[in-house]
């Protein structure tokens, strides 16, 4: 698969087979997913993935629409992207090195799920990004220590569905040339 085939082959997935995922080719997508790029190589962002009653207890995360919560239930695995804080576009000191201070941490966390969604589309699998749910009471339920911030959700495994492509906007609507 090409990389064109793969960008514009990956769709957002939100209907899924119950066959697992394996442990072993989660694996092998976050490693592909690592060489996503990041800030003076910084590497942030942090996978973990859950499986059964967590799982379930994550889904009810989501009543800020009850709708990802449905797609959590019925994925076998979901992908809990975190990001270490402070690090992505800070200098040594703790200052910010760009004027968008610490937004840049989230640009890397972007990069790097997107890169996941790649890599899994490559492998077989579909994936969604989630942005939508309690990230308090999820943070919670996935323990997360006080220097780690929850991203996204990804739910991870085999499509059920073959959604088309939505309408694209035209490269004369997303180009422009100055000099």
């Amino acid at each position: 698969m090409t990389a064109n085939e793969c960008i514009k082959g990956r769709r957002s997935i939100r209907k899924f087979t119950s066959q697992p995922v394996s442990h072993e080719l989660l694996a092998q997508v976050v490693e592909t997913a690592s060489f996503a790029p990041s800030w003076k190589n910084t590497q942030i962002v942090r996978y973990i993935a859950v499986e059964g009653a967590k799982k379930a207890a994550l889904a009810k995360c989501t009543t800020l629409f009850p709708g990802n919560g449905t797609i959590i239930e019925n994925a076998p695995m979901v992908i809990a992207v975190t990001m270490i804080k402070g690090r992505s576009g800070y200098e040594r000191d703790g200052s910010f090195s760009t004027p968008k201070e610490d937004g840049w941490q989230m640009y890397d966390a972007g990069v790097a799920s997107e890169a996941f969604c790649l890599a899994a589309y490559e492998q077989g699998l579909g994936t969604v990004i989630l942005g939508l749910f309690d990230e308090e009471d999820a943070a919670k339920l996935l323990e997360l220590p006080q220097e780690r911030e929850l991203v996204a959700l990804i739910p991870v495994g085999y499509p059920a569905e073959s959604p088309t492509a939505p309408r694209r906007k035209t490269v004369e609507d997303l180009l422009s040339f100055q000099s």
